[in-house]
C-alpha cells in the first residue's frame, strides 16, 4: 500500500523518524507492539523498519531509521532520496517480536536504534498497566532517539545508560535479579549488545522462554570453509551448482526462478523455502532451534547445505 511521508524528524545526528499516513486519508491497518513493515524503496531495495508509535494509533505509522555508515543502500536511500510529502510503498505490518501474553512484569533493553520496537512495547505495557522498566544504552547523550517521548511518557520507567558516564552505568545483576516466571525480558539492538544482555540474563537464572530479542542485522554468514553443492528444484528436473561465493537466492535468480527476498540476512523469514531432501546449513536468526532441527525448510538468502545435494520445492 502507498503512504505519504507526513513529517520527518531529525532525532539524532544519524537517526530520523518518518511519520507515515495513508495516501487515501483512511485508517491504517492495525498493528501490535513489536511489529515492523516492509518498505519498498525507489532504488529497488526492500527493508524492514520497526513501528515505534503506540499500537492503538491507526492514523499513522512512525519508523526510526539509522543512516548506517555501512549501509547496503537502504538507509542511505531513505535518508537522502525522500522528503516530506513523498509517497512510499510499504507492506502490511508483521510481528516477529511479540509481547508474550503471560507478561505480568517486563524488563526492556534497547541499544541505539533498537529503541524503535521497544518504544512501541513501552506504550503498550503502560496502557495495559503492566509494570516495566526500560534501559536504553547509547554512546552519547546526543545519540538518544525519541528523548522527548521517553522522558514525557516514561519518566518513572526510563533509565539512560551512556557510554563512559560512570554515573549512568547499569548494574545488570541488580536489574536482572529475581527472574520469576511472571517476568519477561525484551531486547533489541546491535548483535553484540543483545548477546551481552541475553548472557547476563541466563547467568542470573532467567529461562529461555522468558527471553525475547529482535535482530536488525545478522552476523555475517560467509565462512572460510564454504563449499559448493548441488541444488535441485523438485518437479522440474533442474539442477543448479551453488558456488562457494554465492548464495542460493543469487543462483536461483540467475537461473530464472522467482524467489521473494527482503532483508537478505535471514532475519525476516520472507524467503523461507521448503526442503524436500538433504541437510540444510541453517544460518538464519528467524527460525527457532526446534524449527531448524526439522530440516524441512531453510532461508536461501543466507543458509547453505551440509549435504552435497539439496532438493527444494518452489
Amino acid at each position: 500500500m502507498d503512504v505519504i511521508i507526513n513529517k520527518i524528524h531529525q532525532l539524532t545526528p544519524s537517526i530520523r523518524a518518518f511519520e507515515l499516513v495513508s495516501s487515501s486519508g483512511s485508517a491504517l491497518p492495525r498493528f501490535e507492539a513489536g511489529s515492523h513493515i516492509d518498505v519498498h524503496l525507489k532504488n529497488g531495495l526492500t527493508r524492514q523498519y520497526s513501528l515505534s508509535n503506540c499500537s492503538s494509533e491507526n492514523n499513522r505509522y512512525v519508523i526510526g531509521v539509522l543512516h548506517d555508515e555501512n549501509s547496503r543502500g537502504g538507509s542511505r536511500c531513505i535518508h537522502n532520496d525522500y522528503q516530506e510529502g513523498d509517497v512510499l510503498s510499504i507492506g502490511q505490518p508483521r510481528n516477529l517480536f511479540v509481547l508474550h501474553r503471560n507478561t505480568k512484569k517486563a524488563v526492556l533493553f534497547a541499544g541505539g536504534i533498537g529503541i524503535t520496537p521497544i518504544l512501541s512495547m513501552a506504550y503498550r505495557l503502560k496502557a495495559q498497566n503492566i509494570p516495566f522498566e526500560l534501559h536504553y544504552f547509547v554512546r552519547s547523550h546526543e545519540m538518544i532517539a525519541f528523548y522527548g517521548n521517553l522522558t514525557q511518557h516514561f519518566a518513572e520507567q526510563i533509565h539512560f545508560h551512556i557510554q563512559n558516564r560512570v554515573d549512568t552505568e547499569c548494574n545488570m545483576a541488580n536489574v536482572l535479579q529475581q527472574p520469576d516466571v511472571i517476568k519477561h525480558l525484551y531486547v533489541c539492538g546491535p548483535t553484540g549488545f543483545m548477546q551481552f544482555v541475553m548472557q547476563s540474563a541466563e547467568t542470573a537464572g532467567w529461562q529461555p522462554e522468558q527471553l525475547h530479542q529482535e535482530h536488525f542485522v545478522a552476523q555475517q554468514s560467509k565462512q572460510e570453509n564454504d563449499e559448493a553443492f548441488t541444488l535441485e528444484i523438485a518437479g522440474t528436473g533442474k539442477r543448479i551448482e551453488i558456488h562457494a561465493e554465492q548464495t542460493v537466492t543469487q543462483a536461483l535468480l540467475e537461473h530464472g526462478f522467482d524467489v521473494p527476498v527482503s532483508c537478505e540476512q535471514g532475519i525476516c523469514g520472507t524467503c523461507i523455502t521448503r526442503v524436500v531432501s538433504g541437510v540444510p546449513d541453517h544460518r538464519d536468526v528467524f527460525m527457532t532451534d526446534e524449527e531448524r532441527a526439522l530440516n524441512n525448510q531453510f532461508t536461501p538468502c543466507c543458509s547453505r547445505a551440509k549435504s552435497k545435494h539439496l532438493v527444494i520445492e518452489l
